[in-house]
C-alpha cells in the first residue's frame, strides 16, 4: 500500500517562511514536517511513499537524494567518492518523488500519480501530524466497503482558551481542540477505482467537486480521530509544534 503526500501548494499563510523552502519543508524540531508525517506511517509499517511536488519541487528532492548525510554523520573519501554513515539504521523507505506542476489543484495531483500506486493507498497532505493509528484507519476502511475513507478531526482553537469557575480563572489552555464539527484533517484511505472521479486537468481539485460528488454517492466514510491533530498552517502553528516538540509534549510521535 503506498502513502500519497500532498506536497505542491505554495504555503501562502505561512508569509516569508515559504519563500526560500515549500511547506512541507518547515522545521518542526530540527526535521522537516514531512519527516515526522512519514515517520508515523512507517512507525506502522507502511514505507513506501509517492510525493507529489509542484512549488519548489527542487528543494524537496534535494532533501530526499541527501537524506542520509543529512541524518547521519560520515566520512568522505574525496579520492573515490566513497561514504561511510556512522550513526547506524537510517529510514528504510521508497520514495517516489513526482513533479505534478506547479498550479495543479489536488484532484489533478492525485490523477498524476496514477501509475505509482496500488488498488488501496493512502493520501494525506504535508503539514498535519497526528497519534492517528493507521492500522485500526486501514482496518476500518477494509471492513465498511467503500471508495474513499477520510479522517475526521477537532480542529484545535486558533486562539488559547481561559478556563474558569463562577468567574474564577483556573487555567489558561492553549490552542484547545474545539467542540464544532469534524473537519477532514488528511490522513485517508481510497481504492483505486477513486481516481475515475478525477482528471489531468490542472484546475481539477479534490475536496471540492470530485470528493463532494462521491459523497453524494455514498462512497465516503469518516474515521473519527479525537487524540491529537495540527496543521503547520501559519508560522503561530509552527512555533507551538516546536514548543510542544522541545518540552517532550509531542503528541504525534509515536515512534521510538
Amino acid at each position: 500500500m503506498k502513502v500519497i503526500i500532498l506536497a505542491g501548494g505554495y504555503g501562502s499563510r505561512l508569509g516569508s517562511v515559504t519563500e526560500l523552502i515549500p511547506k512541507p519543508m518547515v522545521e518542526v524540531g530540527g526535521r522537516p514536517i514531512i519527516w515526522h508525517i512519514m515517520k508515523t506511517y512507517a512507525h506502522y509499517g507502511y514505507n513506501e511513499f509517492v510525493i507529489a511536488l509542484g512549488y519548489k519541487a527542487n528543494v524537496i528532492k534535494d532533501y530526499f537524494f541527501k537524506l542520509q548525510s543529512y541524518n547521519n554523520d560520515f566520512t568522505i573519501d574525496t579520492a573515490n567518492g566513497e561514504i561511510t554513515y556512522h550513526n547506524g539504521a537510517s529510514d528504510q523507505w521508497k520514495v517516489t518523488l513526482v513533479d505534478t506542476g506547479l498550479e495543479t489543484l489536488k484532484g489533478g495531483r492525485i490523477k498524476r500519480l496514477e501509475k505509482y500506486l496500488d488498488n488501496v493507498n493512502m493520501l494525506t497532505y504535508g503539514d498535519g501530524v497526528a497519534n492517528i493509528d493507521i492500522n485500526n484507519l486501514v482496518k476500518f476502511h477494509e471492513n465498511h466497503g467503500k471508495l474513499v475513507t477520510i479522517t475526521g478531526v477537532k480542529p484545535p482553537s486558533m486562539f488559547g482558551e481561559v478556563i474558569e469557575e463562577n468567574g474564577l480563572v483556573l487555567s489558561f489552555e492553549e490552542k484547545p481542540q474545539t467542540s464544532k464539527g469534524l473537519i477532514n484533517g488528511g490522513y485517508m484511505v481510497f481504492n483505486k477505482d477513486m481516481l475515475n472521479s478525477l482528471t489531468l486537468d490542472v484546475n481539477c481539485d479534490f475536496e471540492i467537486g470530485p470528493l463532494e460528488e462521491l459523497a453524494k454517492k455514498t462512497e465516503v466514510m469518516t474515521f473519527k480521530h479525537e487524540g491529537f491533530w495540527e496543521c503547520a498552517d501559519t508560522v503561530r502553528d509552527v512555533n507551538h509544534l516546536n514548543k510542544l516538540w522541545n518540552n517532550n509534549e509531542a503528541k504525534w510521535k509515536v515512534w521510538k
